[in-house]
């Protein structure tokens, strides 16, 4: 069985820079048990219906981001596709009266290549990359991810990338310590995910402390539920990292099992 997981995604410099949060992802795909195949719903791809990556071949790398050091944008992470597994999750999908489509054509963004490269850097675990509605209620999130719940016993890791804190305005470059409210909305939603506590979750922007400050918008939150609802039903949430980067990106990382 594999457990699935909320990834934070960070900045695209967590392609390239050596720090603390890069080696625990480096550790982590070193240490856990090898998945047969990787499906990740990436705060990078909105679509609705959800949209499914279908494709045997290797993913063209997206560079989806502006006014990064070049060597960034050198980077390819050739990890191939699986039109099986892709057909497999639009069918479980639609059986739950969720609808949704393949894409023949899409390469991986960045919300994706850049944990997974961390993780598994031969990229050679075929991954199907499923796109994130963010206007969703959060119990449609859950949904989503109970459509896929089973695959684990496949051994295919079901993975949400975003961040539980995002707000690109409130950033502080070389801030010495972790912005208090960031840290008080995170502690928030840990707590829910430690008690399985979905009722409050689903309404976590009038519970959660600083909810509208640390989700202006909810792209970057709802693979955490999507990856949540995915799991057993009495799954509960085990961080496996915490870190922050200019005062209040959160690289929060969850198991769920």
């Amino acid at each position: 069985m594999t457990a699935s997981m909320f990834i934070a995604h960070g900045s695209p410099m967590l392609a390239v820079e050596t720090n603390t949060y890069a080696s625990f992802l480096e550790e982590l795909g070193r240490t856990m048990k090898r998945p047969k195949a990787v499906v990740l719903f990436t705060a990078h791809w909105e679509s609705d219906p959800v949209a499914v990556s279908s494709s045997d071949e290797p993913y063209g790398t997206i560079h989806d981001f502006g006014g990064f050091p070049g060597e960034l944008y050198e980077i390819r992470y050739p990890a191939r596709g699986s039109s099986e597994l892709a057909e497999e999750t639009v069918s479980r999908l639609e059986r739950k009266g969720i609808a949704a489509r393949k894409d023949e054509s899409r390469g991986l963004d960045h919300g994706s290549w850049v944990p997974l490269r961390r993780m598994f850097p031969s990229a050679d675990i075929p991954v199907v990359q499923v796109s994130v509605n963010p206007f969703r209620p959060v119990r449609e999130q859950f949904a989503i991810g109970e459509a896929l719940r089973g695959l684990g016993g496949d051994d295919v890791l079901v993975i949400g990338s975003g961040s539980t804190v995002h707000n690109l305005r409130m950033l502080r470059p070389g801030a010495p310590a972790p912005e208090p409210w960031a840290v008080a909305f995170d502690d928030w939603l840990i707590g829910r995910m430690q008690e399985r506590d979905g009722e409050a979750l689903c309404r976590y922007e009038e519970l959660a402390p600083h909810a509208k400050t640390a989700v202006p918008r909810a792209e970057h939150l709802v693979p955490l539920f999507i990856a949540m609802g995915s799991a057993g039903p009495e799954a509960k949430g085990h961080v496996l990292h915490r870190s922050y980067e200019m005062g209040s990106l959160s690289y929060l990382c969850v198991r769920f099992d």
